[in-house]
């Protein structure tokens, strides 16, 4: 291949790369004001000047932009989380847990459509394919990181007096593998109550369920995250 034909094909692909940037953004404020329902391919052609043929080469249907959109979504919350967490010792698992958890807030407080995207109400007709999986569980390797530390630590969260459940024992091995292989699985369950719990806050607070009470959410939100790495086990 010439210079020149390289050359080309490099200034192709950054204009690829623009307009398309240039659609997920459009597609964002789309989501912002009509919520993932009413994302439409034509629509957003439409806005950025575009036929919707010339569209369909970017993104062959909403679907598959909704897909690319989830995907920046995970990402960013996850590497959110990652970044939170990378300048802490890792036996300060306690403040790990404190740094994720406001991170992920803070993320999505700032991202309330992406975060709504991920953790709202499923969009009808949208199946996520497994091209998400990888993006998805970024935030979750993040606590499993911390969790392993704790229970390879000097001072290692209790087992719970009562056994799992015969149904939980496979379900939090299958957790285990993906986030922290070989941590027991009542620890498991018991950072999974936890990472539920900081969700459900979250959702609370971003969906309106904490006004007339608990606006601003600061205290409360810290105190639970405290009370969370204690039911976890986290010193």
């Amino acid at each position: 291949m010439t210079a020149m034909n390289s050359a080309s094909r490099t200034a192709r692909e950054r204009a690829r790369a623009e307009l398309t940037r240039e659609i997920k953004e459009e597609a964002r404020r789309q989501l912002a004001a009509h919520g993932a329902q009413g994302l439409s391919l034509r629509s957003v052609a439409r806005q950025l000047g575009m036929v919707s043929s010339a569209l369909y080469r970017y993104f062959a249907s909403r679907d598959e932009l909704l897909t690319a959109l989830i995907i920046d979504a995970y990402d960013a919350l996850g590497e959110a989380a990652e970044r939170a967490v990378s300048g802490l010792p890792a036996a300060d698992v306690r403040g790990r847990w404190r740094a994720a958890c406001a991170a992920i807030r803070n993320w999505a407080l700032a991202s309330p459509h992406e975060y709504a995207l991920i953790y709202g109400s499923p969009v009808p007709g949208y199946q996520a394919p497994q091209a998400t999986v990888a993006s998805a569980i970024r935030a979750s390797q993040v606590l499993g990181g911390i969790v392993a530390d704790a229970a390879g630590g000097s001072d290692p969260p209790q087992p719970q007096a009562e056994p799992l459940p015969r149904a939980l024992v496979g379900q939090t091995a299958i957790v285990a593998d993906a986030i922290a292989p070989d941590v027991d699985g009542s620890l498991i369950a018991r950072a999974l109550i936890a990472w539920t719990q900081l969700f459900g806050m979250i959702s609370f607070e971003l969906f309106g369920q904490f006004v007339g009470a608990l606006e601003p959410a600061d205290a409360f939100f810290g105190y639970a995250v405290d009370q969370m790495a204690d039911y976890i086990g986290l010193h």
